[in-house]
């Protein structure tokens, strides 16, 4: 296959007629698949079904203090599950909260709080009718945007780069505007790019100079154990980095083990600084009298230790590895030699971020809609929903089988070759 750029018109013209034929036979398959989310598929969960019979009788309930998980108390969670945490993101069990199944939940939580009560009790609620903004390295997580979008918070992109968010643009803004109060931040295998924070990335954060004093990083380490590989990717321990300095409070981390044990039902928890976990925990004391002890048993139980997790996450990784593969060799084999398309290609996560020629994601996406393959939304991994260059797909393999994760990407790789040569062949959008 040729280069597309280096085409004369009546080779594009054949090349088109060929593309089309392929697409429109992918057409009358009438395939019904999904890669819209990044969702474990059912072998994975499967790989936790053990867990659910830890606990078969009352003396099972029982937390290593003797407390009866079954009853209420701990807000912040029991013992050995925080002592599971802490060693996990390598940080002191005083320092966090262990909650509920969702993270997502905890960070919205986070972000009310400080609305309401402030970050901390010496400055007041954020924004007290004044504006708040949020910055958003794009693209980025889809979720962190709505939380924001749904409570007014203004977005202000920063484009993210092959080591993290552009620190220049990150130092220049939350030094110069003190109505900004945070940045979103998927500071392992991003989500959806997998990129990993460079140390110097994540040491420009340890110092950031905000000029609001309630400035807040959200450090949703989603992807802390999600390695594809035996040598994953190593990131830096920003809490760990920040502990004992004027910026200590100025982080909180979200972990959960949403994929690591059932999406639906797993185990969060937060962790900060000891000021801001008492904070927090003085708040929550109205809020919830505790969230699902027997859960967090449950998980401490299932894996006896981090030693426990870490041997889990390789049979995760030996169900996905060759799903995120078949999606690149397609991508190097069918879309490198065109010059029509770039993409990552990530050590761990869950997503792949391919970037189209501009203007064409939407038809792509379209185009995958028409074929029966669903396919995250155009413009999600960017703040409103706006890619600036309409070039942006977020690819989510973990779901399908791995036949139906080939099937998808044949149909896909067809796609942006038949956008690509519409666009370049000045054709209206038609299938």
């Amino acid at each position: 296959m040729a280069d597309y750029r280096e085409l004369e018109r009546g080779a594009l013209e054949e090349e088109y007629s060929s593309v089309l034929s392929d697409y429109n036979r992918h057409k009358a398959a009438n395939l019904s698949l999904d890669m819209s989310r990044g969702k474990p598929d059912r072998c994975q969960l499967d790989l936790s079904q053990a867990m659910l019979g830890v606990i078969d009788s009352p003396a099972d309930c029982l937390s290593e203090t003797g407390l009866d998980c079954r009853n209420y108390g701990l807000l912040d969670g029991i013992p050995e599950a925080k002592r599971l945490f802490a060693d996990l993101l390598d940080l002191q069990p005083e320092e966090l909260i262990v909650c509920g199944n969702s993270s997502l939940n905890i960070m919205y939580d986070t972000v009310v709080r400080c609305m309401l009560y402030g970050s901390d009790r010496e400055t007041g609620p954020w924004g007290m009718g004044e504006k708040i903004r949020f910055l958003c390295p794009a693209p980025g997580y889809d979720r962190h945007f709505a939380i924001c979008e749904s409570l007014g918070i203004e977005m202000i992109p920063v484009a993210m780069t092959p080591t993290g968010p552009d620190m220049d643009e990150v130092e220049r803004l939350t030094a110069s505007d003190p109505a900004i109060k945070g940045i979103w931040c998927v500071p392992k295998y991003s989500n959806p790019e997998g990129v990993t924070y460079s140390d110097e990335t994540v040491r420009r954060f340890a110092a950031l100079k905000p000029a609001a004093s309630d400035f807040r990083i959200f450090w949703d380490n989603a992807y802390i154990v999600h390695d594809l590989y035996d040598e994953g990717d190593r990131l830096l321990n920003l809490p760990a980095l920040v502990r004992g300095t004027p910026n200590e409070d100025m982080v909180y981390e979200f972990a959960s083990t949403s994929k690591i044990t059932f999406p639906g039902s797993g185990v969060s928890v937060i962790a900060s600084s000891r000021k801001n976990i008492e904070y927090i925990k003085s708040i929550m004391t109205v809020q919830t009298i505790g969230c699902d002890k027997l859960n967090m048993l449950r998980h401490v139980k299932f894996f006896g230790g981090v030693e426990g997790i870490y041997r889990h996450m390789k049979r995760h990784a030996a169900i996905i590895r060759p799903k995120f593969e078949a999606v690149l060799s397609a991508f190097d084999r069918e879309l490198a030699p065109l010059g029509v398309a770039s993409w990552t290609k990530p050590r761990g996560g869950y997503f792949i971020s391919l970037n189209t020629l501009p203007g064409c994601a939407r038809r792509v996406y379209d185009l995958m809609k028409e074929a029966g393959v669903t396919m995250t939304a155009v413009g999600a991994a960017f703040p409103y929903g706006r890619d600036p260059l309409d070039s942006n797909l977020r690819i989510a393999p973990t779901y399908p089988s791995l036949e139906e994760v080939k099937a998808a990407t044949e149909v896909l790789v067809t796609a942006v070759k038949l956008a690509s040569l519409e666009q370049y062949l000045g054709r209206p959008a038609r299938a």
